[in-house]
């Protein structure tokens, strides 16, 4: 049920002289898209009459059977602070999409997934709250207004002004995010040069997997105002700390509000429903590997020695591990998956952090001994000894265990699968098949 009724929208577009209003939704590999109409068109689009092509969206449709339609989810009305000109006004309603009957949802569309999932979930009287920490880099701009590889930055780890010079358009990041809504954490400079985070608050998944992509979005077009480029890359620089875009989970009883992580009796403080969780993140996280970090970049930031983890292993302290359990308890116990990175479609990825998690409490799973070692200083012999495992390597070993995962499938769907997959491999083969700048300087003058 929603918070706003559609009179609510049609006045507070009338009151803030609203003339557009952009209809957001997101594909498959987790780009936003849009369709735009005039404010003469906000009635029809608040009752679900809005129409477009899905078979022109990567991994939507068929040809012959492109006609779709959008519904805005209400809750998510905006005005969209940027794109203020002459007292006229933008606003924003985020879409999930519907087959042509108007009726169906349509299987193949993220957010759709992502419901499917917590439907089930909360048929079992389970909610799911969701955290994010989003982290990008800033670059300068050359004369033509392409990005360069120069972040004019020399600050690190909380550092500030004069040497943290993406501060300014941080701040008018927080300042816009919390027009549309949002309740800003925290925003500081990260460990690399020209690498910032900016964390706001947990909440419900789907609205928290909306607020990621606007996120994004809001992050890329400040950075233009400041005449920068910011990019959600992973690994944009060789020898730094990468992006990624850690997630905190909790599942809370939907009847009382209780945090079902949370047990002052359990070991470390943890239930026996969070153990579970914890397993079968580990169980399914090979085949989730290509959602949580799907581009080949994706495998050049999770390396040893940066903070990124590359090893099945559980900690409550150790940042080197797979997933971590902050210090936090009561309403702020969590579980915190720490491999993902900003480029995935938070739809995707976090409708199989609650599917992979609640698989591992239906079985009971209990995960091994937590690991509180630095991973990253283990020789190999050492990891085999352990009987350490780790995560994919490279993009192709990622489609990889995701096509060896039949759950991986059943949770994303066959048609949303098949295409996701479809277009991973197209990916890699065009990567595969490029001649790099690295290969001419290795091998021009030697060979």
């Amino acid at each position: 049920m929603s918070k706003i009724t559609k009179e609510e929208i049609i006045k507070s577009a009338k009151e803030n002289n609203v003339e557009f209003i952009r209809l957001q939704f997101t594909d498959l590999f987790g780009i936003m898209k849009n369709i735009a109409v005039t404010v003469s068109q906000l009635e029809k689009a608040l009752d679900n009459d809005c129409m477009f092509d899905g078979s022109s969206i990567d991994g939507f449709a068929r040809i012959d059977e492109s006609d779709m339609y959008l519904h805005p989810d209400l809750d998510s009305w905006a005005i969209v602070p940027w794109r203020k000109h002459n007292e006229i006004q933008t606003g924003r309603l985020i879409c999930s999409a519907y087959k042509a009957d108007n009726k169906t949802p349509f299987e193949g569309d993220p957010r759709n997934i992502f419901k499917r999932v917590i439907d089930e979930a909360a048929a079992e009287g389970y909610g799911f709250n969701v955290g994010p920490e989003c982290e990008f880099f800033l670059f300068k701009l050359d004369e033509c207004g392409k990005p360069t590889m120069q972040t004019g930055d020399e600050a690190g780890y909380f550092d500030l002004n004069p040497i943290d010079h993406g501060e300014n358009c941080r701040r008018d990041i927080c300042l816009a995010l919390e027009k549309m809504g949002y309740t800003i954490e925290a925003s500081h400079h990260e460990v690399a040069e020209g690498q910032h985070e900016i964390d706001f608050q947990f909440g419900d998944g789907l609205t928290t997997a909306d607020r990621v992509m606007t996120f994004k979005h809001v992050v890329k077009t400040y950075a233009t105002k400041h005449g920068l480029h910011a990019t959600f890359m992973p690994k944009p620089i060789y020898g730094i700390n990468g992006s990624g875009m850690h997630t905190n989970m909790s599942l809370y009883d939907i009847k009382t509000g209780k945090n079902l992580f949370d047990d002052p009796e359990g070991e470390l403080g943890l239930s026996k429903e969070a153990y579970s969780f914890i397993a079968g993140i580990m169980d399914h996280i090979k085949g989730m590997a290509v959602f949580s970090n799907p581009t080949v970049n994706s495998y050049k930031r999770l390396v040893p020695g940066y903070e990124a983890p590359s090893y099945l292993v559980w900690s409550t302290s150790n940042r080197s591990c797979l997933v971590r359990i902050p210090a936090a308890r009561g309403k702020g116990t969590r579980v915190e998956l720490r491999c993902p990175d900003p480029t995935c479609n938070p739809y995707l990825e976090m409708a199989l952090c609650l599917a992979a998690g609640l698989d591992g409490i239906k079985r009971g799973l209990v995960p091994k001994p937590a690991y509180d070692k630095n991973v990253f200083v283990l020789s190999e012999e050492e990891l085999a000894e352990e009987g350490i495992d780790c995560l994919p390597g490279t993009l192709e070993q990622a489609i990889a265990e995701a096509e060896k995962d039949p759950f991986i499938k059943k949770v994303i769907g066959e048609q949303a699968f098949d295409n996701y997959i479809k277009g991973k491999k197209a990916e890699w083969d065009d990567y595969r098949t490029k001649v790099s700048q690295w290969e001419i300087e290795k091998y021009m003058i030697n060979y």
